[in-house]
């Protein structure tokens, strides 16, 4: 990676995260409400699986919307530089305290491949083009665990997060959809 990229890209990075930390406790209490609303009328049906993950922090959504799905649905688990493994979520108590300020599934692991069964897979992004390129925080967890995906991948971002440009990479994988607040599923 070039260094006007790395500046670039963490420059993005770190207004992004600014402008999240900058809303208010009500407007990301019903972005997480609107959210939960769309993830549950996403088209996945009681037998397949979808990934999905926790938001932390700033990221837009909350833990509830879990709660409106009715399929299986596996969850991520952070192993350092490999690709992402994956366990069922069975409910909250399912969970516990993981690094990076994460809850992680406590059941069986099932391994990085687990994540190629998915009919859908809902990513954690700082922003996502119109052309589909994400940025990330920038670890790469996501990055070594996309390649195994052979479902759509969807972009889990605030409206504003929706840009015309974000810098991407060649190994970078495109996102085939971005779930807003305001819009919920848009293909892209």
């Amino acid at each position: 990676m070039t260094s006007d990229l790395r500046d670039r890209k963490a420059t993005l990075r770190s207004q992004l995260l600014a402008a999240r930390r900058s809303l208010s406790p009500e407007v990301r209490s019903s972005e997480s409400r609107a959210l939960a609303a769309h993830v549950a009328s996403l088209d996945v049906s009681a037998d397949q699986t979808l990934c999905a993950f926790i938001p932390v922090g700033s990221e837009p959504g909350d833990a509830s919307w879990l709660d409106g799905l009715r399929c299986r649905v596996l969850l991520p688990i952070v192993t350092g530089d490999a690709p992402l493994d994956w366990a069922v979520y069975s409910g909250p108590s399912s969970l516990a305290p993981a690094g990076f300020k994460l809850l992680e599934p406590t059941g069986e692991r099932l391994g990085a491949s687990a994540i190629a069964g998915a009919s859908l897979v809902l990513v954690p992004a700082l922003a996502v083009s119109v052309t589909g390129v994400r940025l990330g925080k920038g670890q790469g967890h996501y990055d070594r665990s996309l390649p195994l995906v052979n479902a759509p991948l969807v972009g889990v971002v605030r409206d504003s997060e929706v840009l015309a440009d974000v810098p991407g990479e060649p190994h970078d994988v495109l996102m085939n959809g971005v779930v807003t607040p305001s819009v919920g599923l848009r293909w892209l």
